[in-house]
């Protein structure tokens, strides 16, 4: 089918990517239910196979079905043609093959075949249907980006280098985002078992993106332009911030120790953004947002260490609870990385020359981060929902959740004590022995000649 599509591009003119012709019927049919596909089904279907969940296999099946519908839509439409080396049909080939190894995968995987050499073979390829499968979210958001990008001609010729550098910053925020998210509402006891607090992995990886930006902001050879001095100074604090976030990771005694440094790193950059220099009066608003979007984070980020949780790892020790406030750097990580990425040259001259105002365009962005970071929220809570099952189970009524482990204890223990408390006054002095005896058998023993027998007769 893809060799069969004539890949038309008379109508392109010189030195663009795309027609002007405008996307027809069949093309948004395709964009939607790749988006439906890759964007919703696929990330559902990856949370329920980690849960083992009995709708994981139905729930792939069904969107593997619509993939394929999709991929063929992409080869029948009309309307806008398309460069026929453009990144988004460069991209697709191997998802697509990704997306057939996966469902040959669980195929073998479901027919539980152990003897033999399937015993030795079956761990490895369970380990590549996992890592495949938890990689395929990160892999539909590239190419939905890629999609986007192509269809509106973007990132061709000199916009190249900015237009990447947006991007792949924006998603940079997104996917701190979801991190953080995952680590407030799940990850708290897996923190705690590394034996790091959690400014340590962010300031490594700061560091090592400090390192990156600082010598690849400007290409070295050329004069250098005003927005190089910027990126390449930011790029400089970022890794230097990042060694000092490292050292402050540890306490005294060498445990783990928050600290303001990745939060910091954040607020200056927002700082920065806000001040950089644009063409456009859109962009330099939309920046401006972004910048101030950004500079929230690292005030929320500070506030949240500093004062909420007062330098500990979490709101509870189980690391089952959270706090409000805690929510709040987190999406405006979601709405920075929309702004950064809808911020790129070309995309705000569209805007720019579409009618549209920036404070709409800046609502939109807005929106969008809501509806990601709800779905991450719900993607996590149907994880959390069978991952710890017994902190949800519902008592005989249906109407409220059962005690945690912690809090049946603490019934136990009062129960106990209320019913030493109903002991009649007049009872014999043998059987408060008796009582006292299984009460605390460390200070008496179960083994002692003189109480074996009596404990014999209490069970019977």
């Amino acid at each position: 089918m893809a060799l069969g599509h004539e890949h038309d591009e008379g109508k392109i003119p010189d030195g663009e990517t795309v027609s002007l012709d405008p996307i027809d019927t069949t093309l948004w049919a395709h964009i939607f239910v790749q988006m439906l596909a890759f964007g919703v089904l696929f990330p559902l279907g990856m949370v329920l196979g980690i849960i083992k969940s009995r709708w994981h296999v139905p729930l792939q099946v069904l969107a593997t079905a619509l993939a394929l519908l999709g991929y063929a839509l992409g080869h029948l439409h009309g309307g806008r043609q398309f460069v026929e080396s453009n990144v988004h049909a460069k991209a697709a080939t191997p998802i697509f093959f990704l997306m057939v190894g996966q469902v040959v995968l669980g195929i073998y995987l479901k027919l539980h075949l152990e003897r033999g050499i399937n015993g030795r073979i079956r761990p490895i390829l369970r380990l590549l249907h996992s890592i495949n499968g938890k990689a395929f979210p990160v892999m539909a958001w590239v190419q939905m980006l890629f999609g986007g990008i192509t269809a509106l001609g973007f990132c061709q010729g000199d916009h190249l280098g900015q237009c990447a550098a947006h991007f792949i910053m924006g998603s940079a925020f997104i996917g701190y985002g979801v991190l953080l998210t995952i680590l407030l509402l799940v990850g708290q006891v897996w923190l705690r078992r590394t034996g790091r607090s959690q400014e340590f992995f962010d300031s490594v990886v700061i560091a090592a993106w400090g390192c990156v930006n600082t010598f690849t902001e400007h290409r070295w050879g050329t004069a250098w332009v005003r927005n190089d001095w910027q990126h390449t100074t930011m790029g400089i604090v970022w890794w230097c911030a990042g060694l000092a976030g490292v050292w402050l990771s540890r306490g005294r005694d060498g445990a783990p120790k928050r600290n303001f440094i990745p939060g910091f790193v954040i607020l200056i950059t927002g700082w920065a953004m806000s001040a950089h220099p644009q063409d456009l009066m859109i962009s330099a608003m939309t920046h401006k947002i972004f910048g101030y979007t950004l500079m929230a984070v690292g005030l929320t980020r500070i506030i949240e260490i500093a004062f909420i949780l007062q330098d500990k790892p979490g709101v509870s020790e189980d690391g089952t609870e959270s706090h409000s406030f805690q929510y709040i750097p987190i999406f405006l990580l979601f709405a920075s990385g929309f702004l950064f990425m809808g911020a790129n040259e070309e995309q705000m001259n569209l805007v720019a020359h579409s009618g549209m105002d920036a404070v709409a365009y800046i609502l939109i962005l807005y929106s969008l981060a809501f509806l990601l970071f709800l779905f991450v929220n719900m993607l996590i809570h149907v994880y959390d929902r069978s991952a710890n099952a017994t902190l949800f189970k519902p008592t005989v009524n249906g109407r409220a959740p059962a005690s945690r482990p912690v809090e049946d204890r603490q019934l136990r223990e009062a129960g106990e004590f209320e019913l030493e408390g109903l002991m009649s006054e007049d009872e014999d002095d043998e059987e408060a022995a008796r009582r006292k005896l299984l009460k605390d058998p460390e200070e008496n023993g179960f083994a002692s000649p003189s109480t074996v027998g009596r404990n014999s007769d209490r069970v019977a």
